[in-house]
């Protein structure tokens, strides 16, 4: 190659590789294994939000979680889902323009002016905090990067970390059958004890307190907290049976022993990951 055309070629800019989310089904909505095993986005009851000053939030062994912000709840991780299912068709880091409406009808809900208010503080909640998370792979950002609504169009412009796509590995995330999610909405502790044995595939005994704590419970009566959590399993296990999962539990002594079967896109997200922990053949 002569000097000027390797000159040319230097100067030429590089193509660069184009960060996306998994594209997952429509059914389901995808969340990272360690938002799913900790208290990030805990069952928090109605009520003023504790503002959390770095604190290590509580997770299960190998996840560690490091949050500073206004508490989450399940209705913040309701919204965080619905953006990641709008933004996962496009490049992240790029400018995603989404409707109100649109958002609100990804969630379930109706497009009233309470809801559209709801909304917006639950966007200014997930901008408004820093986020330190290791689940094999780390992330250190914000829920979401940036947010800016247009108010000649009526869409919010939201821009995620391209860095966020490190806690959607193959292994990393779980998907949540989003029907199931739906039928427990507005009960905190269900919605997240569904997510919870839903990012395990072979769910282990827990002591009730250990989920509770897990689940970020601020409920200081063993007795109480018992009878939210066996009222809690109940939900979900009368939800998954009724949109296609198997889900049953038994509480003895002191232990939670839950026994569950994926739904048909779940098996064969299950599926996918096990293909690709296959060793690759010689050749």
């Amino acid at each position: 190659m002569g000097e000027q055309a390797k000159a040319k070629a230097e100067a030429a800019p590089k193509s660069r590789a184009v960060v996306q989310l998994p594209l997952w089904p429509e059914p389901v909505r995808a969340v990272p294994n360690g938002f799913l095993r900790s208290a990030l986005f805990g069952a928090v009851r109605k009520g003023r939000r504790r503002y959390i000053d770095g604190e290590d939030i509580a997770a299960i062994n190998g996840v560690t979680v490091r949050f500073k912000g206004q508490r989450l709840d399940q209705g913040d991780l309701d919204v965080w889902e619905s953006v990641l299912h709008a933004v996962r068709l496009q490049e992240l880091g790029s400018q995603c323009r989404v409707t109100a409406y649109a958002l609100l009808k990804l969630m379930g809900k109706t497009d009233t002016g309470i809801n559209r208010k709801t909304l917006q503080d639950r966007i200014e909640r997930l901008v408004a905090n820093a986020l330190t998370v290791k689940q094999g792979r780390s992330y250190i950002g914000s829920l979401i990067q940036w947010a800016a609504k247009d108010e000649e169009t009526g869409e919010w412009i939201i821009k995620l970390d391209p860095k966020l796509s490190a806690l959607f590995a193959s292994d990393q995330f779980t998907q949540i059958e989003w029907a199931t999610r739906r039928a427990i909405d507005g009960k905190q502790l269900a919605q997240w004890l569904h997510g919870f044995y839903a990012s395990h595939a072979a769910p282990y005994p827990m002591k009730a307190e250990t989920l509770m704590r897990l689940a970020g419970s601020e409920d200081a009566s063993p007795t109480s907290a018992r009878q939210k959590l066996r009222k809690a399993l109940d939900a979900v296990a009368e939800a998954s049976a009724a949109n296609g999962e198997g889900f049953s539990y038994t509480m003895r002594g002191d232990l939670v022993h839950v026994e569950k079967k994926p739904s048909k896109t779940q098996r064969k997200h299950l599926a996918t990951k096990a293909t690709k922990r296959l060793p690759k053949p010689r050749g």
